[in-house]
């Protein structure tokens, strides 16, 4: 069975469940919790229908609730800023840490690149050039950092500027790092994401790059998309949440990659076989 395209109709669902996919659709992710308060009802019987709700690929479980399901079909942006928030913001503090000041970067489009640009605003004599006016809004007001917004079409959806006078102006540098998102990481170490446009501009951001850094939460391993942005061996650092599954953390530590756990679980909770070489990964906490 294939993913469910975003607003269909799903059946075999009762009332509850289609209302918690409704919200899911909206927000993005969905939590046990607070369903369970919004529709007067157990824990356990929230989970049930979560549960129900997977096994139709319209959802995924995550800790503590679920988010949406879809290889076919990206979230909404705005939906997009509600999963996982908190993860997100932590890893984009820890990402800006390693950037030191007078540097140039690519920052490129999506809402974990987004929080690494509003964790850099303290920063000073740097140059960023992105294709997400997203990124251009939070940094152009600070005197100490030059912005430079690639030209060209201007996805409506979530502000990137994506096509072939963007690939070009991205093609004029080469900086000292870039700082890419994925909409999905698959257990062999592809970078994915839904539109191949995009994609074109991330591999260029790639190339044109001296230290390349991922920042993706753990959710995006849980996900699937069809365009290849590239694989995990392009990357020098990789910036997540917790401890990656033990085939991806071997693949980061057998090509050198440096593994940042942003928010990393207290041992007693990280499975001793989803546990990656030591060797190659920070902890923040």
């Amino acid at each position: 069975m294939g993913s469910v395209p975003k607003g269909a109709v799903v059946t075999g669902l009762t009332h509850r469940q289609t209302e918690i996919l409704n919200i899911a659709r909206a927000f993005g992710r969905v939590m046990v919790e607070d369903l369970a308060r919004r529709f007067e009802v157990s824990a356990q019987t929230i989970r049930k229908d979560l549960n129900d709700l997977c096994d139709h690929r319209s959802l995924t479980r995550i800790h503590g609730g679920a988010i949406i399901a879809s290889g076919v079909e990206n979230l909404a942006y705005e939906a997009r800023r509600f999963v996982a928030a908190e993860e997100k913001k932590a890893i984009g503090a820890a990402a800006a840490a390693l950037i030191p000041n007078g540097c140039s970067l690519f920052i490129n489009i999506g809402t974990t690149t987004e929080e690494v640009a509003s964790a850099l605003t303290s920063h000073e004599d740097m140059l960023v050039i992105t294709n997400n006016l997203n990124v251009a809004m939070l940094l152009y007001r600070h005197p100490r950092i030059e912005v430079i917004v690639a030209g060209g079409t201007v996805r409506r959806a979530d502000g990137a500027v994506i096509g072939s006078t963007a690939i070009g102006l991205i093609g004029q540098f080469k900086v000292d790092y870039a700082i890419i998102g994925a909409s999905a990481i698959d257990e062999e170490g592809a970078l994915l994401d839904f539109d191949y446009r995009e994609v074109q501009a991330a591999q260029a951001i790639i190339a044109n790059a001296r230290s390349v850094m991922l920042v993706a939460d753990s959710t995006k391993l849980r996900r699937s998309a069809p365009v290849r942005i590239a694989d995990i061996s392009q990357i020098h650092t990789f910036v997540t949440d917790v401890a990656l599954p033990a085939k991806l953390a071997d693949i980061c530590h057998t090509r050198g990659i440096q593994v940042i756990e942003a928010l990393p679980k207290a041992a007693d909770d990280v499975d001793e076989a989803g546990a990656e070489p030591a060797a190659t990964v920070t902890r923040l906490r």
